[in-house]
């Protein structure tokens, strides 16, 4: 198995996001042969996209990213959410890797995804609970991912989500806890 790790927490050593891909990928090594590409979009950041980058005969960047895509079966994605969206380093990888007529395609029934047959895990970390009751209407982080990841063709996406980090110790604890308890119980 071919997995893209993404990594896009800008806490590295703190990053709850961070951690739980990590997991998520240990997880998938302990079960299978698995070839991991690494890409960590703060320690190695993508400019965000330009319009001379977009036109450019040449497109080493987004070739490589894109290539990078598809080569991959599984893709573990480090998602947190600041400010009720995803990081603008995270923004500027999927402004690359949404190409027309390589990674989606349009019809007369509208787009249609060409990056099918892939798994995603999401490691989604959160200050607060934008799961569930009002602040729901705020999340801008993982519904906007699996639109993305949808848009494209990817349909079969997991969220493992650690929510409340940043509401004390004992909050951050359980929503740690209960999101590697999701990773455990993972059936791959």
């Amino acid at each position: 198995m071919k997995v893209l790790h993404i990594d896009s927490g800008i806490f590295l050593e703190q990053s709850v996001s961070r951690q739980l891909s990590q997991e998520i990928v240990d997880k998938l090594k302990g079960n299978k042969e698995v070839t991991t590409v690494y890409r960590d979009l703060i320690t190695n950041p993508v400019d965000h996209l330009t319009a001379e980058e977009l036109l450019a005969e040449e497109k080493s960047v987004i070739d490589e990213l894109v290539q990078e895509l598809l080569a991959a079966d599984t893709l573990v994605i480090g998602a947190p959410m600041y400010n009720f969206t995803i990081p603008t380093q995270l923004k500027a990888w999927i402004d690359r890797v949404l190409q027309a007529g390589v990674t989606f395609k349009y019809t007369e029934q509208g787009p249609q995804g060409l990056v099918n047959g892939k798994k995603v895990y999401i490691a989604s970390g959160r200050g607060g609970i934008y799961s569930e009751g009002d602040a729901q209407a705020l999340d801008h982080q993982e519904s906007y991912l699996k639109q993305v990841l949808n848009f494209i063709g990817i349909t079969d996406v997991t969220i493992i989500r650690a929510e409340g980090v940043n509401m004390g110790d004992e909050p951050r604890q359980q929503g740690l806890k209960k999101a590697s308890k999701e990773i455990e119980a993972l059936a791959l």
